[in-house]
């Protein structure tokens, strides 16, 4: 039995080809434009770039989705936005209602998370960050309460979505093409 356990951490499939240049190359100007935009975003509330209010952690991992597998099930429209803000709301939930230590809700909010990414079909991995932040987040984060959820949370997915739907389709690459599914 440990054996056969063992066995399964082998892979064995053959590791991904190597990605053609023009596809990096997208990835990285979407990267670019959606991370860009959203710091700038800072700039027009004249909030001061260490305190980066749009600046959320979980979005650098939504880049690497939306821009870099644009064809993924989890960087599709409903599980960016969806899986961020529905995330969110659990972790203000877990942060604000359960009187627990930090660990505990940490993993509450977390575990929470996917349960309902899951039964709402909008799993997205950058989503359990997003919750996660809401439990350890600064007191500039705790502060928002339930507005987290909505800025920055929503706005900032919202335009990261709003790049990704501009420069995956500039590509005449189909398999760039975004979005497969609402």
């Amino acid at each position: 039995m440990l054996k056969t356990w063992l066995l399964r951490m082998k892979g064995g499939k053959e590791k991904p080809q190597k990605k053609e240049f023009s596809i990096i190359t997208y990835s990285w100007f979407g990267a670019f434009l959606g991370i860009y935009l959203l710091s700038n975003l800072n700039t027009l509330f004249h909030i001061d770039l260490l305190n980066s209010l749009f600046l959320v952690g979980s979005f650098g991992a939504s880049a690497v989705l939306i821009y870099g597998e644009p064809q993924a099930e989890f960087s599709q429209p409903r599980n960016l936005i969806g899986g961020h803000m529905i995330s969110a709301l659990i972790g203000v939930i877990v942060y604000k209602y359960f009187p627990f230590d930090i660990a505990l809700q940490s993993a509450f909010a977390v575990s929470f998370s996917i349960v309902f990414m899951h039964i709402t079909r909008t799993l997205h991995p950058p989503g359990g960050a997003s919750a996660l932040i809401a439990v350890i987040g600064t007191s500039q984060v705790h502060d928002l309460g339930f507005f987290y959820v909505i800025v920055p949370i929503g706005i900032g997915a919202i335009i990261m979505l709003i790049v990704a739907l501009f420069v995956n389709n500039l590509s005449s690459n189909k398999k760039r093409h975004y979005p497969k599914y609402w």
